[in-house]
C-alpha cells in the first residue's frame, strides 16, 4: 500500500498502436475531432495581425472599455438554443473640447473677415505623347532616284559604257554582271562620259571600298552611279572672272570767278559764284 505505481503512463500508452522505441522522448498525438482549427506559420507569425479574445469590446467607449476586465483565454461553451446575440449599444459620442471664446463685436464695427483659402495652382498640362525620332521598320520608304540618263545617248557612248562595265570583272570578280544589267546601268555610265569623267576614275570610284561580303553588286553600283554623279565640266566662259563695273566720276572744274574747284561735266562758275551772278542781275534790272 506505501508503493506508489503510476498506472495513467501505463494505460496511455497501451492505447498508442504499433510497437514502441526503446529510447528517447515519447511523443503521443492525439487527433482533435470538434472545435478546432489549423492555422499555418505564416499567420501566426505575421507582424500585421492582432488578436483579441472580445471583439464586441472594441465597439465600447473606452472609458467602459478600459474598466471592463479581460478575462483569459480559455474554452468556451458552445451556445445553447436559448442563448440569442444580443448587440451591443451605439457607442457613445466622444466629447470635443470647446475652442476658445469669441470677443464680442463693438458697436459701429464689422465682424472679423473670414480668411480667405490661397488659391491652389492648377495642375501641370500632360506631358506630349511621346514621339520616336527613329521611324518604325513598317514606315514606308522613300522611293529611290531614278540613274542618270545622257543628254543624247551616242552610238559612241553607249559602246563605252558597255565596255567599261563588262570590263569590270577583271578588276573586281564580284561583279560579274549580266547583259541584262550591261544593258540597263549602260545608260548612266554613259552619263559620267559625257560629263568628261575618265574611265579610270569610274572604275575606280564604282570598285573600291567594296562592303565585305557583297550581296548585291548591281544595287551597289545603282547607288553609286546616282549618288556620286559628278557635275558637268564648266565652259570656257564659265571660267573667266565677271569684269568690275566701271563707275562714272565727275572731273574737277575751277571756276572762272573765285578760282575754286567744284566738281561739273562743263567748265564754268562754282554754285555760290552762279547765285551771286544772278543775285546782280536782278539788282541791275531793278535799277533799270
Amino acid at each position: 500500500m506505501d508503493t506508489q505505481h503510476h498506472t495513467a503512463l501505463t494505460r496511455a500508452l497501451a492505447e498508442v498502436p504499433g510497437p514502441l522505441p526503446t529510447s528517447g522522448v515519447i511523443h503521443i498525438t492525439l487527433p482533435h475531432t470538434d472545435r478546432f482549427t489549423v492555422v499555418g506559420n505564416h499567420l501566426a507569425q505575421h507582424p500585421d495581425l492582432i488578436f483579441c479574445n472580445q471583439p464586441a469590446a472594441l465597439l465600447c467607449p473606452r472609458s467602459q472599455s478600459s474598466q471592463t476586465p479581460v478575462a483569459a483565454p480559455g474554452p468556451q461553451a458552445a451556445p445553447g438554443p436559448s442563448q440569442t446575440h444580443v448587440p451591443d449599444p451605439d457607442p457613445a459620442p466622444v466629447p470635443v473640447p470647446p475652442g476658445p471664446p469669441v470677443p464680442p463685436v463693438p458697436p459701429g464695427t464689422s465682424a472679423p473677415e473670414t480668411p480667405v483659402p490661397l488659391p491652389v495652382a492648377p495642375p501641370p498640362p500632360p506631358a506630349p505623347p511621346f514621339v520616336p525620332l527613329v521611324p518604325p521598320p513598317t514606315a514606308p520608304k522613300p522611293p529611290r532616284p531614278p540613274l542618270p540618263q545622257p543628254g543624247a545617248l551616242t552610238p559612241e557612248l553607249d559602246r563605252a559604257a558597255t565596255a567599261l562595265l563588262s570590263d569590270l570583272r577583271r578588276h573586281a570578280p564580284q561583279f560579274t554582271l549580266s547583259e541584262g544589267d550591261i544593258r540597263h546601268l549602260a545608260p548612266a555610265v554613259a552619263t559620267w562620259l559625257e560629263r568628261d569623267a575618265h574611265p579610270d576614275t569610274i572604275r575606280r570610284t564604282l570598285t573600291d571600298d567594296l562592303p565585305q561580303p557583297l550581296r548585291h553588286p548591281v544595287k551597289l553600283l545603282k547607288h553609286r552611279l546616282t549618288a556620286l554623279l559628278p557635275p558637268p565640266l564648266p565652259g570656257a566662259w564659265d571660267l573667266v572672272a565677271p569684269a568690275r563695273p566701271r563707275v562714272a566720276v565727275t572731273p574737277f572744274q575751277t571756276c572762272a570767278d573765285c578760282d575754286r574747284a567744284f566738281r561739273s561735266a562743263d567748265p564754268g562758275c562754282c554754285r555760290d559764284c552762279r547765285e551771286t551772278r544772278a543775285h546782280r542781275g536782278e539788282d541791275v534790272r531793278a535799277a533799270a
